[in-house]
């Protein structure tokens, strides 16, 4: 101690830096570090399907409660594409597009195409992404929808005084055309999301288009990240028009009430916490979570334990060996067991990639997006979703959830139990790093 004493003062300055350094990497790794409440509760559990519910959403996360508009539910390739590239092509005043993944392929050629073709025509382009999510994006293909008029703006990249901030991404999905019609869910650009989920190599996941006030919220999404990165702000009817788009038959169900989620990273705020965590503990009959990356928060695992042992059908439909996160995974699994004992039911999908992000509960209260049920998505990234509260609208999550069922299989307790010990070790190794994930 006395010879550690006795050196100078500059060199025990720089120890006690690195000292402090290592400290703070270990507790960012490893530990919440006070980020978050200890415990959550509320004062009245109202049922979701009550104005008492949504109106709390509301405004637990500082968001309007709007009515009507409808909502079209898309499955996989087969559905997205043709829908997105037919409300692309009719495009008149404004395109803003966001996704995370962008990967040169057929899709991101018919994509690009379809956006210099309305650039040229006069339509407002502007297309915002992410520096990570599309490292494989087609530069060349930019450069020429800019040369056609189209803007592009890149989030976050690498830059001396950015590199605290590398970590946190633009996970968001809003797709706005004419400021009318909206898409937001789990898919983006690549061919992974081509096809019907029909083999290895093709996702399975989920977009939703909007038309009337969720449109305009899914601007807003946009628009607040596009105004941070570029320094433009976009105001006037081409983004935000005056008069609804009315609905017609094609537009798909017509919805009741609908909140807005849009969360960015902040030590305070926690939205999608908030939403997801009080999504179940006002359940009173069934639960079904459908996402690709399962890694839970100590008061989300709570409470779903709660709930199932209050009665509530608790499901949960994950990815097994196809995925695109095997470290993830295997920290997911670390909890199967305690959710298993208090009757939560785990389902694994098999045919291909689960990357649908989708929550309902009691079929009448569901909240779809770009946020995954890991604390990524609720602290780190920039993400988007919408809490919808309609009968008919959460009919169609239910069903699709049930028809994902039957290509899952079910996770039973007592077979769990018999994993050997190097699967053990494996999921408390990577558990650790939950707070990454």
């Amino acid at each position: 101690m006395s010879a550690l004493l006795g050196q100078p003062w500059w060199l025990l300055l720089f120890a006690a830096l690195g000292v402090l350094a290592l400290a703070t990497a270990v507790g960012s790794l490893f530990f919440s570090l006070g980020r978050r409440p200890k415990k959550f509760s509320l004062n009245l559990a109202p049922a979701v399907h009550t104005a008492d519910f949504v109106r709390g959403i509301a405004g637990a996360v500082n968001a309007p409660l709007l009515e009507g508009g409808t909502a079209r539910l898309l499955n996989n390739g087969v559905e997205i594409f043709p829908a997105l590239l037919e409300a692309l092509q009719r495009a008149e005043r404004s395109i803003n597009f966001m996704v995370y993944i962008w990967e040169a392929g057929r899709v991101s050629d018919r994509v690009l195409q379809v956006l210099t073709e309305r650039a040229r025509a006069g339509v407002e382009v502007r297309v915002l992404l992410d520096a990570v999510g599309a490292l494989r994006a087609p530069r060349e293909a930019f450069e020429e929808l800019q040369r056609a008029g189209g803007r592009v703006a890149w989030f976050n990249p690498l830059h001396v005084g950015k590199l605290t901030r590398f970590h946190k991404r633009n996970h968001r999905r809003a797709i706005v055309i004419d400021g009318r019609i909206g898409f937001t869910g789990g898919a983006a650009v690549g061919d992974k999301w081509l096809g019907d989920a029909q083999d290895e190599e093709h996702w399975r996941d989920l977009m939703v288009q909007f038309t009337g006030g969720i449109a305009s919220n899914l601007q807003s999404a946009f628009t607040q990240l596009w105004s941070s990165v570029s320094g433009e702000m976009l105001m006037g009817p081409a983004f935000y028009p005056y008069d609804e788009h009315p609905a017609h038959p094609g537009d798909g169900e017509e919805l009741s009430r609908h909140v807005n989620l849009i969360s960015s990273p902040a030590a305070a705020a926690h939205p999608l916490r908030k939403v997801f965590w009080a999504s179940f503990r006002c359940a009173r009959a069934k639960i079904y979570v459908t996402s690709p990356y399962f890694v839970p928060d100590d008061n989300t695992r709570e409470v779903i334990r709660y709930r199932a042992r209050r009665g509530v059908d608790v499901r949960l439909l994950l990815p097994d060996e196809h995925t695109d996160a095997r470290p993830v995974r295997w920290a997911s699994h670390s909890y199967y067991e305690e959710l298993l004992k208090d009757g939560v039911r785990i389902w694994e999908y098999q045919r291909t990639m689960m990357h649908a992000k989708a929550l309902v509960v009691d079929g009448q209260w569901a909240v779809v997006g770009s946020a995954n049920m890991d604390i990524r998505s609720k602290e780190l990234n920039q993400e988007n979703a919408v809490g919808i509260l309609d009968r008919g609208f959460g009919a169609q999550i239910e069903r699709t959830f049930l028809d994902d069922l039957a290509q899952a299989r079910e996770i039973r307790l007592e077979e769990w139990r018999r994993r050997g010990l190097a699967r053990r070790a494996n999921e408390r190794f990577w558990v650790l790093f939950a707070e990454q994930y």
